[in-house]
């Protein structure tokens, strides 16, 4: 044990130690140490690989899986583009901006025409990924050795620490399960491997050669930017950085062009994929933006979303720390500080700031998407990834005899450091919030600044340190090998053992709320409710957002034969779906031990769209008069052809019902609409009306509660509706005077309370 050591070999101890790798490191030429580090690279990215998939093997007794759903719309993408239909989630159902990386289906694709079919696309993305990964650590490596000329003192102990990087990237189990996972986790850091190779020859470019290198770099950027659009922060750092590099050659207006030449073709992608989902959806953002980023949630308030965006940002820096880098939370800011460790290294400081900025621009933009906090964590991983990168580098510095720490930085980062452990030692289920007085943590900070001035000293901290770390990663690593293969179980057993069933079934289409293993297992066209895979123009995407009755109310714009057979969903996700749109059960397939799908069972619902499209037409038409314009409220079709808006944050929430039937109580009547809560309004527009001929507005509602409501035409009061609860649908006429008939009018309805009133429809006759 350390601590029983001879004080004076303790002392000595860094310092044979460098004797002997300086002795190594002069035996072994240049090209043998690169062909060492490439084969222990390998060595480490395939047992990792075959520690993961083996698992899963043995856990699905053969049979190729993945661990989450989402896998599967990666597959479903592949698929079409290899049928020759890309950017589509199934063949038929048009163009769709639902998947998230744009590069990833293309390479999967070609896996898919070359034969890797059906559960076999599996492999091909673990070769992909093994590749990827492979790719990474080759490419990192040279951050180890920046400004380190051969021979230099530097070198030797960035030596040793360029070959601890496989083993510490591949050491955390959170990190191994999402790049073996069969998401774009791997493929990205690929692509940031390419873009790393660019900046380091753009980096030590002669001025002749910066614009080529510079184009070359953007191009980098661009392979980055359709993998993950996280990147735009991550290849905005490596352009600031080599602007910062030549800047003292090329001067601001040299390192300005430069800064365009990196991230002008990102931007010119940027742009195209925006006027493509545009002309293509009739939205500006793609789906999976509109569906999982809080700030196009129309319901919440500048508060809310800044609440939620806040509390993303904390949960998964925790998360991390207190969780996936140890067993014990007191010693999860090992690898963050040893990370650290390199920006307070003189000798590292550069290319760790590199690191850092790439860290802190993926964690603040990334936790913009509210699905961070989901599925372990995966969106957080290239970060991680980065982060273990630094902190390899910063074992490396911190061992050097010349890697002396900025004492000031290891004040203040050892302080914040200390509050952090603090935080993360806190009593359970309680709100992380600062313990620890920060003169305690400051002075804290200050004894350790003293103790690693000493080289001796910091050596054996640094040796410690990892020592640490690993330990207390070993149990991580065998949970996450354990759920990575209990999660393929998962889906193997319940969306792809459904997706087989319904394969043999051969409905024409399949309404699902995950787009994944079941529409890819079954091979059938499908209708994601959820929004993700898109249906032609319909705004699924941002129905889902607002709501199943939205949801439904595009449903009514399908033609019949397009409207799904079955109902392949969680109940529990969808409340009254099943019960007012299915007509029986027709399989269940629950799962065993879930740990990653999103309910117990997986239900087969036979469709019964009967309802749909009951509520179009009024019941009450005054004498004599016709339909003239509809507003079909929470139909964001209508709604948008109407100019509709509904108050916004805190108002305007769907609702539906079915009831009986005005015109006929043996029969059901279905609508959906919106809840405009007391003292507030909608507005909305209505056409085709001829001028100076008495018209009237038709409102349809349920009251559940007592409401006045105003109706302002072209902003004048016109008439005062007075609802009272009821147990049925009520339509009420309100004469528009001929003095405010105009082809067009703008119509207000404003709730004066006391409760809600629920619009479900509109429509103006003459």
């Amino acid at each position: 044990m350390l601590y029983a050591l001879d004080p004076v070999l303790l002392s000595a101890l860094p310092q044979l130690l460098t004797a002997r790798l300086r002795a190594i490191s002069r035996l072994l030429p240049a090209r043998l140490d690169g062909t060492l580090y490439a084969l222990w690279a390998g060595v480490l990215t395939l047992a990792s690989a075959r520690m993961f998939y083996g698992y899963m093997l043995k856990q699905t007794g053969g049979e190729w899986s993945a661990p989450l759903d989402d896998v599967f719309i990666h597959f479903d993408y592949a698929r079409a583009t290899a049928s020759g239909h890309p950017f589509a989630w199934v063949v038929g159902n048009g163009y769709s901006s639902g998947n998230t990386s744009l590069l990833y289906p293309f390479v999967l694709a070609l896996g898919y025409a070359g034969g890797f079919e059906g559960e076999r696309l599996m492999i091909w993305a673990a070769i992909v990924a093994a590749v990827s990964v492979f790719a990474t650590l080759l490419a990192a490596r040279s951050l180890f050795f920046w400004g380190a000329r051969p021979g230099h003192p530097q070198r030797t102990w960035m030596h040793v620490a360029s070959f601890l990087l496989p083993p510490m990237v591949l050491g955390i189990g959170a990190l191994s399960w999402s790049l073996w996972s069969g998401m774009e986790v791997a493929i990205f850091l690929g692509t940031w491997a390419a873009a790393l190779t660019a900046f380091e020859s753009l980096r030590r470019a002669p001025t002749s050669a910066i614009a080529a290198r510079s184009w070359l770099l953007g191009a980098c950027g661009v392979l980055m930017l359709v993998t993950r659009p996280e990147a735009a922060t991550t290849i905005a750092v490596f352009g600031m950085g080599a602007a910062i590099v030549h800047h003292p050659r090329i001067g601001t207006r040299g390192a300005l062009a430069l800064l365009l030449r990196v991230g002008a073709p990102c931007a010119v992608v940027i742009v195209i994929q925006t006027l493509a989902n545009r002309f293509y959806t009739g939205e500006f953002s793609a789906n999976g933006a509109l569906v999982k980023l809080a700030v196009n949630n129309p319901f919440l308030t500048p508060d809310e979303k800044l609440a939620d965006y806040l509390f993303n940002l904390k949960y998964v820096v925790l998360r991390n720390v207190e969780y996936h880098f140890t067993d014990a939370p007191a010693f999860g800011i090992i690898l963050p500080a040893l990370a650290l460790g390199a920006l307070a290294v003189p000798s590292t400081r550069s290319v760790a700031a590199l690191l850092w900025a790439q860290i802190a621009g993926w964690m603040l933009l990334v936790s913009l998407n509210g699905q961070v906090r989901w599925q372990n964590e995966r969106y957080t991983m290239p970060a991680v990834a980065w982060l273990l990168i630094a902190a390899a580098i910063g074992v490396g510095g911190l061992m050097q005899k010349r890697g002396r720490p900025s004492a000031l930085m290891v004040v203040g980062f050892g302080a914040i450091a200390i509050q952090i452990v603090g935080v993360v030692t806190r009593e359970p289920n309680t709100a992380p919030e600062l313990r620890v007085h920060w003169g305690l943590a400051i002075a804290g900070a200050a004894f350790v600044a003293a103790a690693v001035s000493v080289w001796p000293a910091r050596v054996v901290a640094v040796a410690v340190a990892l020592l640490f770390a690993h330990e207390h990663q070993v149990s991580k690593m065998r949970d996450q090998k354990w759920f990575f293969g209990r999660a393929c179980r998962n889906i193997r057993d319940q969306h792809l053992v459904a997706g087989r069933w319904l394969a043999r079934l051969k409905p024409h289409r399949i309404l699902v709320g995950d787009a994944g293993a079941l529409i890819y297992a079954s091979d059938r066209l499908g209708l994601d409710i959820i929004g993700l895979g898109g249906f032609h123009a319909l705004p699924f995407a941002r129905a889902g957002v607002q709501g199943l009755p939205a949801t439904l109310e595009l449903l009514e714009r399908l033609p019949k034969k397009e409207l799904p057979d079955v109902l392949a969903i969680f109940p529990t996700w969808w409340g009254v779906l099943p019960t007012w749109f299915s007509s029986e059960v027709l399989a269940r397939f629950p799962v065993e031990g879930n740990v990653i799908c999103g309910g117990y069972e997986d239900v087969i619902y036979r469709a019964d769209w009967h309802l749909l499209g009951t509520g179009e037409n009024p019941r009450v038409v005054p004498s004599g008069q016709t339909v003239v314009d509809t507003v079909d409220v929470a139909d964001l079709v209508s709604e948008k052809e109407h100019g509709y808006v509904f108050p916004t944050p805190a108002g305007g929430w769907t609702d539906m019902k079915v009831l009986a039937d005005p015109a006929d109580d043996r029969r059901d009547m279905f609508d959906s609409g919106r809840r405009i809560p007391a003292h507030r309004s909608e507005h909305f527009k209505v056409r085709g009306l001829r001028a100076g001929q008495i018209a009237n507005l038709i409102i349809r509602s349920a009251p559940d509660t007592t409401a006045r409501v105003i109706l302002r035409v072209n902003g004048a009061p016109v008439m005062q509706l007075e609802l009272v609860p009821t147990e049925g649908w009520v339509e009420g006429a309100a004469e528009i005077p001929i003095a405010h008939v105009l082809p067009e009018l703008d119509i207000e309805l404003f709730n004066q309370g006391p409760g809600d009133f629920v619009d479900y429809h509109a429509w103006v006759t003459q």
